[in-house]
């Protein structure tokens, strides 16, 4: 049975630093891309992040651009999302996912709040 699941959120200062990983199984993890979105209190949730099954690509939506790093572990059936400088407006609970036959999968999520 497919399951994802993310830790690493938590409160953190403006200027801080967060890791999150997200950890998969249940699937054949390096054959597939896998995303980061998040979903801020009354908004629609967004994409984050995406990098390609063997980590040769990656892309960026333009507010994390510079400031976020998507990275993958194929051992160890592990995305990470890796969040520098961070600001208020980065606060949201975050979400790893993946499409699999037309059925997108997500983890729990875990709450990120940049708040001084």
């Amino acid at each position: 049975q497919v399951q994802l699941v993310e830790s690493g959120g938590g409160l953190v200062q403006p200027g801080g630093s967060l890791r999150l990983s997200c950890a998969a199984s249940g699937f054949t993890f390096s054959r597939y891309a896998m995303s980061w979105y998040r979903q801020a209190p009354g908004k629609e949730r967004e994409l984050v992040a995406v990098i390609s099954k063997f980590g040769g690509s990656t892309n960026y939506t333009d507010s994390v651009k510079g400031r976020f790093t998507i990275s993958r572990d194929n051992v160890k059936n592990t995305v990470y999302l890796q969040m520098n400088s961070l600001k208020p407006e980065d606060t949201a609970v975050y979400y790893c996912n993946f499409n699999l036959g037309g059925n997108a999968y997500w983890g729990q999520g875990t709450q990120v709040t940049v708040s001084s």
